[in-house]
């Protein structure tokens, strides 16, 4: 219980935290593509994949995790955000049989609409992910991303969408 409070912890300051920039080890290639996976979410909640890449993990999900676990760190991110005292541009959520397909989607025009935004979103989240007990309890801080964060709870990708044009999915291996 002790981990999961503090991944609910975690998840409340992800999503209450001011953006701050911050450079991450990439570990991944960045490529056009088709939408691959879960094409069923394509023109419902994304459009088509713009770019992909895939982050070769070196964490291993934490024995036990499952979707009530996927399920309630994603109410505890959106809870953050829709409590938080400003407005928060995006929406969080999990999808998939096994909610392990985390989504965000941009909520306002002109907002994570290019690449940059969008990787900037993620750094951001890894920011706020080192300062987590949890996440320092099961990872090298300095050296994880929030990408290894996801890992571990079972995520097998997140996709980040502007809602309009723009849709980046990373695989998470």
């Amino acid at each position: 219980m002790r981990k999961w409070a503090g991944a609910a912890a975690l998840a409340v300051l992800l999503s209450t935290a001011p953006a701050w920039a911050q450079t991450t080890k990439a570990a991944a290639t960045v490529k056009p593509v088709q939408a691959s996976g879960e094409e069923r979410y394509v023109g419902y909640y994304y459009p088509k994949p713009t770019s992909t890449e895939t982050y070769a993990s070196q964490m291993q999900t934490i024995n036990g995790v499952g979707r009530a676990e996927r399920i309630q760190f994603v109410t505890v991110v959106s809870q953050g955000t829709l409590q938080a005292s400003y407005r928060v541009p995006y929406a969080v959520f999990a999808k998939g049989e096994r909610a392990d397909h985390l989504i965000v989607v941009g909520l306002h025009s002109g907002e994570l609409n290019t690449i940059y935004r969008i990787r900037a979103l993620l750094a951001n989240m890894t920011t706020m992910s080192r300062t987590s007990p949890f996440f320092q309890e099961h990872t090298v801080a300095e050296d994880a991303t929030f990408f290894d964060l996801l890992k571990l709870l079972g995520f097998q990708d997140v996709t980040v969408s502007d809602g309009e044009k723009i849709t980046h999915q990373v695989t998470l291996k």
